[in-house]
């Protein structure tokens, strides 16, 4: 015989405490697979298969096996994910571009550069101002967008 959990049940059993991530990064205490992946914004089997992708993504583990990642570790997934799904790089091309340029230097551009945005001015002023290689990037093709689409105007406007 099969026993039926009613839906409270169900959901009483499967809520967890909501962790602030942001406060274990600021602490230095290391984060658990699913709390490191929440303070990233990707799911737990990304985190394990970028650690198959890349080899500098290396958390530390317990002896019964559990990843544990501190607050440098994290700073290193963000920019993995920012490569990724941010800036459009391949695996294989973000692991190239970490190698070229350096881990390190990476994580500092990250750390040290924002992107500034201001209003946009009507006079073609793109409003964003370039923190880093990456920003110069994304300008050049914001302003090649905005030229498609004056001329896409023009054609439609006649």
């Amino acid at each position: 015989m099969t026993r039926v959990r009613s839906k409270a049940a169900s959901r009483r059993r499967s809520s967890r405490p909501r962790v602030d991530t942001q406060a274990f990064v600021e602490t230095g205490r290391p984060l658990k697979i699913g709390e490191a992946a929440r303070a990233v914004g990707v799911e737990a089997y990304v985190l394990r298969f970028w650690e198959t992708q890349f080899p500098f993504l290396r958390p530390k583990h317990s002896r019964s096996k559990h990843r544990f990642y501190e607050p440098r570790d994290i700073e290193t997934l963000k920019l993995v994910k920012r490569l990724l799904h941010t800036e459009g790089y391949t695996i294989a091309g973000a692991r190239k571009h970490i190698t070229d340029l350096g881990l390190e230097r990476l994580l500092e551009e990250t750390a040290t550069s924002e992107v500034a945005v201001v209003p946009i001015e009507p006079d073609g002023d793109h409003g964003i101002a370039p923190a880093s290689p990456a920003g110069s990037v994304v300008l050049r093709r914001l302003a090649e967008i905005r030229d498609d689409l004056r001329s896409l105007h023009k054609l439609l406007e006649h």
